[in-house]
């Protein structure tokens, strides 16, 4: 009986197409290819009204884009967090590029970078930056920016080339310890957007090749977003978070920094989505793991380790506190330099 009912279904579904097939399915074609239209010639005029600076580099069968200023040495190398493309380090990149040569650079699968068909850990991508520094001629020693996961990548990247390192900023850096100190609360905000990024890797795409995420994201938020709306941009994005506690895992095997110079800044007020999502209990307790725990935590890699508190300032340092990171990063430059 439910074999005969679906069948049924199946059948008036058919049967109102086949009574208009010009009609609807010209409809719907028309549709697809004025969304697909949109889409391409939209995000190639976004790209000519707003070039991602920088060149692509191949580093082995896929292309990485880096952007470098300045001059001297040692070179800062900037490793951005999850999701954020190389633009975001635009104000801290001007600034440092005053007083020493600086790269940024999209991880593979973001802003112009080509995917990578590999893992997307922290031991993946440090090898992936390695390989990109040494095809695109910028020489050793680095100083190394990590801002929130960047700093796995960061200190993974320290522990497989210790000699080429001279020092390290980590802003607001997760900890490895994290997955067993955070409250309960936060680790269900961090599952909940695990599922939600997965989701979007998975549909998302049909939305972006017929031009309906862009006119929605151009409605909502007033901009082309052309470098987000990607398909790869998506799925690295979300296999950097699937993978995340192998990579946390990765920068606790990495070892110390020795007597390497370090800067831990610390955020207190955090992203107002981890706000809401947690009860006031527990973003207080949570502020207080992170501060008083976690982060000493981090400045115990270094012998010459130092943390400062950012009270009033949220997760994203590079845009709401860039003079915090330029600060830090000319520290650790005069004392490379001496």
């Amino acid at each position: 009986m439910e074999r005969k009912r679906d069948n049924f279904a199946l059948d008036r579904a058919f049967s109102l197409i086949e009574g208009h097939p010009p009609k609807i399915l010209a409809a719907v074609l028309m549709l697809a290819m004025a969304g697909a239209g949109y889409q391409q010639i939209g995000s190639r005029m976004d790209a000519r009204r707003s070039p991602e600076p920088g060149h692509l580099v191949d580093i082995g069968g896929y292309r990485l884009k880096i952007n470098c200023l300045g001059s001297g040495t040692p070179i800062v190398i900037l490793e951005s967090g999850l999701g954020d493309v190389l633009a975001e380090w635009e104000r801290v990149q001007l600034q440092i590029s005053n007083f020493t040569r600086v790269c940024s650079y999209d991880r593979a699968g973001y802003g112009e970078s080509d995917a990578s068909p590999l893992p997307r850990t922290s031991l993946q991508i440090s090898r992936e930056l390695h390989a990109l520094l040494q095809n695109a001629g910028e020489r050793p020693p680095f100083i190394l920016v990590g801002h929130s996961f960047g700093g796995y990548n960061a200190r993974v990247f320290n522990g497989k080339y210790p000699n080429e390192v001279a020092g390290m900023v980590l802003a607001d850096s997760p900890q490895e310890d994290q997955y067993e100190l955070l409250p309960v609360a936060w680790r269900h905000f961090d599952v909940e957007l695990l599922n939600r990024w997965k989701s979007q890797a998975e549909w998302m795409p049909l939305e972006i090749a017929l031009g309906i995420a862009r006119l929605k994201y151009r409605t909502v938020l007033g901009s082309d977003g052309y470098l987000i709306l990607q398909s790869k941009y998506l799925k690295a994005r979300f296999n950097e978070l699937k993978e995340i506690e192998i990579s946390a895992e990765q920068a606790r095997g990495s070892g110390t920094l020795g007597n390497k110079p370090l800067v831990v800044l610390t955020a207190v007020q955090q992203d107002d989505t981890l706000r809401r999502a947690l009860s006031r209990a527990d973003f207080t307790q949570f502020q207080e793991i992170w501060v008083r725990t976690l982060q000493p935590r981090l400045v115990r890699l270094s012998t010459h380790g130092k943390q400062v508190v950012l009270a009033d300032v949220g997760h994203d340092i590079p845009a709401q506190r860039p003079k915090a990171i330029v600060e830090a990063v000319r520290e650790i430059y005069s004392a490379s330099s001496e």
